[in-house]
């Protein structure tokens, strides 16, 4: 292990991870909106709001699974470093985390069951700019309408059509994140 995974996280874990988990829960209750987050100073070609999601929601019971550049051993030890996380096979994982091509095929993940839709993996996306444009959102959490810059529209309305099974997504760029829970319906 290098000891540049023993640096960047979180200065003060208790306080950082609250606002963190604030940044997020508040990502995905608000589908659309851009959050600001700062805390972490994860190795590259991680994002600073991804090592924060990272720092926040993973831990030793959360099954995480890396994605094509994401996938090298500076994050990898940061990360097992940080917050334990299994690295896992795309099949196993709770979450995913690689840019948008690293992360196809979709259906790789799970999406849940019947019985336990919430046994779903969530996709942290990372991308180079987010932006409220582009796709047109509406559904839960939204009062009228939201737009976001996505990757694309049509994978996302596949995975609305599963309801309530399917992944949910947060995109990450620098310091900033959103959110695409599975029950929000996404227009061109």
């Amino acid at each position: 292990m290098q000891t540049e995974a023993l640096q960047g996280g979180f200065a003060d874990p208790a306080v950082d991870a609250a606002h963190a988990f604030r940044a997020a829960m508040e990502a995905m209750a608000r589908p659309g909106t851009i959050q600001t987050v700062a805390g972490a100073e994860p190795p590259a070609p991680l994002s600073q709001a991804a090592g924060v999601l990272l720092l926040t929601l993973c831990d030793a019971e959360t099954p995480l699974h890396l994605a094509g550049a994401h996938d090298c051993a500076a994050v990898r030890d940061w990360v097992v470093f940080h917050t334990g996380a299994p690295l896992v096979g795309a099949e196993k994982a709770m979450f995913a985390l690689g840019d948008w091509a690293a992360l196809q095929p979709l259906d790789r993940f799970p999406v849940g069951t019947a019985q336990y839709p919430d046994r779903s993996t969530t996709l942290v996306v990372e991308m180079s700019a987010l932006e409220a444009g582009g796709a047109t959102l509406s559904g839960p959490g939204i009062r009228e309408r939201a737009a976001l810059s996505l990757p694309e529209v049509a994978a996302f309305q596949r995975n609305a059509m599963l309801y309530p099974l399917g992944v949910d997504f947060y995109f990450t760029a620098g310091a900033q994140l959103a959110a695409l829970p599975r029950s929000i319906t996404v227009e061109g």
